[in-house]
């Protein structure tokens, strides 16, 4: 039977969404997300009759509404832009985690992905049954029961309570080798909520089939700090990829508690951060003349127990030379603005402190490259202390885009 149909509103970064409130499906949309808000959401803020997007990007899933926020770089707004932007955006993301997601059958039953949500549900799909396949892990775990047999650690105070007119009766502390254990009962957790979220009607049999074959669990209320306290070793190390997926979509799900048709998740990501993590991440694979390295940070202020450090973008050193080149990512467009004062200012101390080379502040954008100077500290003439702006153009080709990132820092380090 095929799945209920999802409703799928596509809206950009930094955009307005109106609801017509006089439709009771709008009004209801309006309402569940006033409430999902609350005093306070970092995705978007409250509009009259409506919402507007902040700078993350990714997915809202509002009952069977889908919102899709995708990154705002060009002037257009269009639907050839909307898709080019679909597919760059999971292509990020994957990079980002470095998932990579093997699709199985046919050619013509490759999965589609429709948005952020659908990448998602198919790796920790994939994840279990990756799980499965390797055969689940057992663990030692504590039970306690009440029981006519003395077999294991008899905890007194227990038994006292609960056996003062049940003498033939003990209360023990057993150990058992089994698969009912925190691991398994955090994924199928996740797992049993995938039906209540998932419209793709090509994951819904593999999900029915994980549901079909998972080992029953003992019920368990799912916190983060759940998630802090997990240790992985030798063996356990495998769940780890499926586990943080379990902690995305466990954590970020909100049920609406009062009539349980507006439930949210939500799937988003700051794009500068997004941005940043995506340029390092291309550098890291494809820059093989230099290290190239992500958030090093350098003391800066200190003062009675207090302290300030600084913390570039990324860091690329010559491993020839061991000039240093300091990059500063900012998903924003220039629109043929200058970069704000503040930028400007951090960048020239990052030249200082890092005894850099060159720094540059590295942008979306038309595709080209600015040499700036700083002046010297009389403001009389300029230093020979270099910023560059570099602006990468975005290619619906993920592959072009990628090469052209490199190619631009390639340019960029051999200007002279």
């Amino acid at each position: 039977m095929a799945l209920s149909e999802r409703k799928h509103i596509i809206v950009f970064e930094h955009q307005k969404l109106v609801f017509d409130l006089s439709n009771e499906g709008d009004e209801s949309l309006f309402y569940a997300l006033v409430s999902y808000h609350g005093d306070y959401t970092p995705f978007f803020r409250l509009i009259r009759n409506g919402v507007q997007f902040c700078e993350f990007v990714g997915v809202l899933q509002v009952g069977d509404t889908l919102i899709e926020v995708l990154p705002k770089a060009d002037k257009t707004v269009d639907d050839v832009t909307k898709s080019k932007w679909q597919g760059l955006l999971i292509n990020m993301i994957r990079t980002v985690w470095g998932f990579s997601v093997k699709n199985s059958g046919s050619s013509s039953l490759k999965l589609k992905y429709n948005s952020v949500l659908d990448l998602y549900f198919e790796l920790f799909i994939s994840e279990l049954e990756a799980l499965f396949r390797a055969g689940l892990i057992k663990k030692y775990v504590r039970e306690e029961k009440n029981t006519t047999a003395l077999k294991g650690k008899l905890l007194f105070g227990k038994h006292i309570q609960n056996n003062l007119v049940h003498q033939e009766r003990f209360y023990v502390e057993t150990t058992k080798y089994a698969v009912d254990h925190e691991l398994h009962q955090i994924l199928y957790a996740a797992l049993i909520l995938l039906p209540h979220l998932n419209r793709n009607n090509l994951l819904a049999s593999r999900i029915g089939n994980l549901l079909l074959n998972f080992p029953e669990q003992k019920p368990i209320k799912v916190v983060a700090s759940t998630f802090s306290r997990i240790v992985y070793d030798r063996k356990t190390i495998v769940y780890q990829r499926a586990l943080e997926i379990a902690e995305l979509l466990l954590l970020n799900y909100h049920p609406d508690l009062s009539k349980g048709r507006r439930n949210v998740l939500a799937l988003m990501f700051d794009m500068n951060a997004l941005w940043e993590q995506f340029v390092l991440r291309v550098l890291q694979k494809q820059l093989s003349s230099h290290k190239v390295s992500g958030q090093i940070s350098k003391a800066f202020w200190k003062s009675q127990g207090m302290s300030s450090s600084m913390r570039p973008d990324i860091v690329l050193e010559d491993r020839l030379s061991n000039e240093v080149i300091v990059l500063d990512t900012k998903w924003k467009n220039l629109n043929g603005y200058s970069p704000s004062p503040d930028d400007l200012r951090q960048m020239y101390v990052y030249h200082e402190y890092f005894s850099a080379r060159r720094v540059a502040l590295i942008y979306p954008g038309e595709g080209f490259t600015l040499d700036g100077q700083f002046y010297h500290k009389t403001h009389k003439e300029l230093d020979d202390k270099h910023c560059h702006i570099v602006q990468i153009p975005a290619d619906k080709d993920f592959k072009v885009w990628k090469d052209k990132i490199v190619e631009r820092i390639n340019y960029l380090l051999n200007l002279y």
